[in-house]
């Protein structure tokens, strides 16, 4: 299974801003499309749904029409893998025994708010991810998203992909 993460994607009507050609190449393959907050607005979530199933969560950033079909926390299995989604997982301090907490069944744990990608292991082997962003990079040198792979039930691949 082919799982895009994306997050902080900021896209607005009007603004002429789309998502990276390399995101498009990505979604082409997508079994699945995780966001973990800061869609902006419903468009493109549902131009996400044309590509895969969508599980989203609540961004900071996120109109009203977004906060109200959209959950703050989630919890999805995608093929024998559990799950968890947040946008704001806090400060780094703390963040693994916090994330630990919040999701305690879960195999990974998806989120975003900073900016800034994460890819490391937690407590107990649970899997934190935060794809970055492919469209605003702060303080990152490029832009970034993310593709987990599972295969038998299990999270066979994690990767963090830079976009420039």
């Amino acid at each position: 299974m082919h799982v895009v993460v994306l997050s902080d994607t900021h896209i607005r009507p009007g603004r002429h801003r789309r998502l990276p050609d390399a995101v498009y190449a990505e979604l082409d393959r997508a079994d699945a499309v995780l966001h973990a907050g800061d869609v902006v607005t419903p468009e493109l979530l549902d131009e996400l749904g044309g590509f895969a199933p969508v599980h989203a969560v609540l961004g900071s950033n996120d109109d009203a029409a977004l906060a109200a079909r959209l959950p703050e926390t989630a919890v999805v299995d995608l093929g024998g893998v559990s799950v968890g989604m947040i946008h704001d997982s806090g400060p780094t301090a703390g963040r693994v025994a916090r994330m630990r907490r919040r999701f305690p069944a879960a195999d990974v744990v998806v989120f975003g708010h900073s900016h800034a990608p994460v890819d490391e292991v937690g407590v107990d082997g649970q899997r934190l991810f935060n794809p970055g962003s492919p469209t605003e990079r702060r303080w990152q040198a490029v832009h970034t998203m993310g593709v987990l792979t599972i295969d038998g039930g299990r999270l066979a691949g994690h990767r963090v992909l830079p976009l420039g």
